[in-house]
């Protein structure tokens, strides 16, 4: 069995840190503020950034260097046989599509997966490719594995403020002052690739009843059949500070009692700078299960 290094980046959720404690490798995403390239989890800290977001400061997301991507697989690939690289998802950055790109030139050692996934479903993934090595798969059989199940997630989410949204054109300045005006929260759903309405509502305390209505309707239909195999993981993230989203957390482990752990981390920053501060979401996603005659 070949030796396999485990690649992600920081939308994934996972630090630096918690990535040297797991024995995978976290490219920091990269954003530019006034100007000046800051690395998520490196130079620029969630404090930091929340700081600059709320003080009206340009900020604009980035992908990878590809220079460093590679120099980081070819350090890799002088200890281990092969790699299994995973990207935030192909539809909210281009990160995805430009590591497969670079990953023709290195003859199938470098797996590149594009499973749809953000945050921590992404997260799920990196822990689900982790199992895979164990199980002695190969990382093209880990990609395959990874890219079969990938709209075996649900994520929702909901927003303190339009602000986010106006700026960046997915609402107009007219439809801003209005939901404003009302208290108007919008609920957003990613289900694959990209960032979709889901709903509008007044107020918080609606918006996370909506989420988890939207939740137990995907747990009951959907992933119904995994969630009798106690194959459905649970998670909550956030942007900004966590109290908030430690209350929604007891009303997620009320809602739902057979899952007994719900994992939460904050919002990966690609997605906090288009969303803003204040943000809440609920995500669940299938967990790969070995098989150990497979």
């Amino acid at each position: 069995m070949g030796k396999i290094a485990i690649v992600t980046d920081s939308n994934s959720g996972i630090t630096q840190d918690q990535g040297r404690e797991l024995g995978i490798f976290v490219v920091p995403m990269p954003f530019y503020i006034n100007e000046k390239m800051y690395l998520e989890g490196i130079t620029l800290s969630q404090e930091e950034f929340y700081k600059r977001l709320t003080q009206d400061e340009p900020i604009s997301t980035s992908q990878p260097n590809p220079g460093e991507v590679c120099g980081l697989w070819d350090n890799l690939l002088e200890e281990y046989d092969e790699i299994v690289h995973i990207p935030m998802s192909s539809g909210l950055s281009a990160s995805c599509e430009t590591a497969m790109a670079l990953a023709r030139d290195y003859d199938g050692k470098v797996q590149v997966v594009n499973n749809q996934r953000i945050s921590v479903t992404q997260r799920q993934s990196v822990l689900d490719a982790m199992e895979l090595v164990k199980a002695g798969r190969n990382a093209a059989e880990i990609k395959q594995t990874l890219e079969d199940e990938k709209f075996q997630s649900s994520i929702y989410i909901t927003l303190e403020t339009l602000k986010y949204l106006k700026r960046g054109g997915r609402i107009t300045p007219a439809a801003a002052a209005i939901g404003t005006v009302l208290n108007l929260k919008p609920v957003l759903q990613i289900q694959g690739e990209k960032l979709d309405s889901y709903a509008k509502v007044r107020g918080k305390k609606q918006a996370k009843r909506v989420m988890l209505k939207a939740m137990q309707e995907d747990m009951e239909k959907r992933f119904s059949e995994y969630l009798k195999k106690g194959e459905m993981c649970l998670q909550i993230a956030y942007t900004g500070t966590s109290e908030e989203a430690e209350e929604f957390k007891k009303e997620v482990q009320e809602t739902f009692p057979e899952i007994h752990e719900i994992h939460m981390d904050p919002l990966s920053l690609s997605v906090a700078c288009h969303i803003g501060d204040g943000a809440l979401a609920i995500a669940c996603a299938k967990k790969v299960t070995v098989s150990e005659n497979a």
